[in-house]
């Protein structure tokens, strides 16, 4: 199997996360050759720079949306904007799960049609948050739908905000859900090596954690 540190975007998204925090991570994502970095919008310049001269290729991730996913379409999109014009190449979306309990799919559904244009005019991916621990199965499935109709290229399971984060189980139903060409992200409370397995396992095929230097080091 792939080396585990080409599956893990090395996140650090605490509120009082400083600027040698972020050094920090871009100097662990250099040693071990993480697939990507992922770093507040407010530090998405201050992360292209750090990187510039890397020798490996490591994505530049940020937040839109987030943690909640409920501001409205207009604010997503110029957020999206902002962080692709400051050098991000990957952005992780919050759904509009508010919107999307309250059935307006439709609305849902334009929304992230139009941050995954903007995203792919630039070359970056797209990769949207659905919040899995506030879906039953019925949801699930239809925020799947959604994600596949909107051109998302990634589909991931949680903030870590919620009150659970990845489940391998339903990594699982949501890889039998999506279309082949449409990844998951499984994200929320991994924080060993045997956990970012079972992941894997399930179907995922990136593994959003804090904890990737000790997941990458573990035997």
């Amino acid at each position: 199997m792939t080396s585990l540190s080409a599956y893990i975007d090395h996140t650090l998204l605490t509120a009082n996360a400083s600027e040698t925090d972020v050094r920090k991570l871009c100097e662990e994502a250099w040693v071990h050759q993480f697939k990507a970095v992922c770093v507040a919008p407010t530090y998405v310049a201050y992360t292209a720079e750090m990187l510039e001269f890397c020798p490996v290729k490591i994505e530049i991730a940020t937040v839109i949306g987030f943690p909640f996913g409920y501001a409205t379409a207009a604010v997503k999109i110029f957020e999206a904007s902002n962080a692709l014009q400051n050098g991000a190449t990957e952005l992780d979306v919050v759904m509009n799960i508010a919107q999307f309990k309250s059935m307006a799919y439709l609305s849902v559904r334009e929304e992230l049609t139009q941050i995954a244009a903007l995203a792919h005019e630039r070359n970056a991916i797209i990769k949207v948050i659905i919040e899995t621990s506030y879906l039953d199965s019925f949801d699930l499935y239809t925020a799947c739908e959604i994600c596949a109709e909107a051109n998302a290229d990634f589909v991931k399971t949680s903030t870590g905000f919620a009150p659970q984060g990845a489940d391998p189980e339903i990594v699982r139903k949501m890889r039998s859900i999506l279309p082949p060409g449409i990844k998951i992200k499984a994200s929320g409370g991994i924080k060993t090596r045997e956990q970012a397995l079972a992941m894997i396992d399930a179907g995922a095929e990136r593994i959003g954690t804090s904890a990737g230097v000790a997941i990458a080091s573990a035997l």
